[in-house]
């Protein structure tokens, strides 16, 4: 049995799990190796850290040039291997152990590391893990970073391939500037999820709108509204990571969706929303959080005159999006949304569950546009779930990201 036995100090008690708890109770090793994106690997650790990970980290001597273990072990909490030792932290990190991690994550690596590690070659720390990782069957992943010449490389790009055909998940990288650079940390992240978490909603195909309508008046004005999509976009990322095909349908937003499993659709109007539904050929689950035009006028060529003393615009209803669904895919289960202002809670339920009997659909997810961190433009949400069950399940103020977890699961809870 090992006698590697990491003791925890101030860094991970204070951040482990501030964000959420996606990654409560996971246990991943981060292989850093000598590419000058190594200096991103601290912020990546605490990132990981703030999402529930507990993080360990095993260095090359070519990345101890580039960052001292020192800040490593500050950051992460727990002692930094730079070497092995007769404690064989590489057999109790990724052998046949009781503490064991669940994910070796090599970032940023070399193109050097990638050839050995594709040849079997395990001359450092790092290798040595991956060799390990490979005989006990942990899960890894590899984060790319170097000059785009050197990704270019055919044999480069052969051990690439070579690894991947034995399971190995490449992240990334982003080619920019003539480099193949470290990809973002919210796609590592979001591809770390996505590898550890339950693959319930594997082969189902997942359809998520998101984000604002515009309602055009003439060639230059449109009604919309403050929605950034970021609930829908949420949504769509743990759907993902529980092994769905996902299709975001996505009105205009400034946000990135940082997972590139996810099929994204940019639209602006609701009918374009009705086109892409009806290319779809399939849809087992369709989750309507788009903030959506109800009403639009005629559009009018080119631009309305601005010296108008007024105007006056009829407005007609859109075609409802859920109804169109249910007609073109009835054997889709439909989760719609309904948002209220100047509300009280029974009065929203109400509301909500009038959509319920109205649509015949399976849940809504009712919340407030009008309390504090909350509904639009927020971060964070707090939420009612009303299910045709008659069960109603609140869920308490937490980032989009947990909401959407618990949107996912309190659905699959009945269904």
């Amino acid at each position: 049995m090992s006698r590697f036995k990491p003791t925890k100090h101030s860094s991970i008690l204070e951040i482990t799990g501030s964000k959420s708890d996606l990654l409560s109770g996971k246990r991943i090793v981060i292989g850093m190796t000598g590419s000058v994106a190594v200096l991103e690997i601290v912020n990546l650790a605490r990132l990981l850290m703030r999402n529930g990970a507990e993080i360990f980290v095993v260095m090359s001597s070519a990345a101890r040039e580039l960052i001292q273990p020192d800040l490593v072990e500050w950051a992460v909490g727990n002692p930094v291997i730079t070497k092995l030792t007769g404690q064989i932290e590489h057999v109790h990190l990724c052998g046949q152990h009781p503490d064991k991690a669940d994910l070796l994550l090599i970032a940023p690596s070399t193109a050097n590391t990638i050839g050995k590690i594709a040849q079997g070659i395990d001359d450092t720390p790092v290798t040595t893990f991956a060799t390990t990782a490979f005989g006990t069957g942990i899960p890894i992943a590899i984060v790319p970073a170097m000059h785009g010449t050197m990704y270019d490389n055919p044999m480069v790009i052969k051990n690439i391939k070579q690894l991947k055909d034995v399971g190995v998940t490449f992240i990334g990288p982003r080619i920019e500037e003539g480099k193949a650079k470290i990809a973002k940390n919210d796609e590592i992240l979001e591809t770390i999820i996505g590898m550890l978490s339950k693959n319930d909603l594997a082969k189902k195909k997942v359809v998520v709108t998101a984000g604002p309508t515009r309602i055009w008046i003439d060639e230059v004005r449109f009604i919309s509204n403050p929605s950034t999509g970021r609930m829908g976009i949420e949504i769509a990322k743990e759907a993902a990571s529980r092994g769905a095909e996902v299709t975001l349908i996505l009105g205009p937003t400034n946000l990135p969706i940082n997972n590139p499993t996810i099929k994204v659709e940019s639209i602006e109007t609701p009918q374009d929303i009705i086109e892409v539904i009806n290319k779809q050929k399939k849809i087992d689950l369709f989750i309507s959080a788009a903030a959506i035009g109800d009403y639009q006028p005629e559009k009018q060529k080119g631009k309305i005159p601005s010296r108008k003393e007024s105007l006056t615009l009829k407005l007609e209803p859109t075609q409802k999006i859920i109804a169109h669904v249910k007609q073109k895919f009835p054997k889709a289960r439909i989760v719609g949304f309904k948002a209220e202002v100047k509300a009280t809670k029974s009065e929203l339920i109400e509301k909500a569950q009038r959509s319920l009997k109205d649509y015949q659909i399976d849940m809504v997810v009712a919340n407030f546009l009008d309390k504090p961190d909350q509904g639009f433009e927020s971060k964070t949400n707090e939420v009612i779930l009303i299910k045709k069950n008659d069960n109603i399940t609140d869920l308490p103020l937490s980032s989009k990201r947990v909401i959407a977890e618990k949107i996912i699961d309190e659905f699959f809870s009945f269904n």
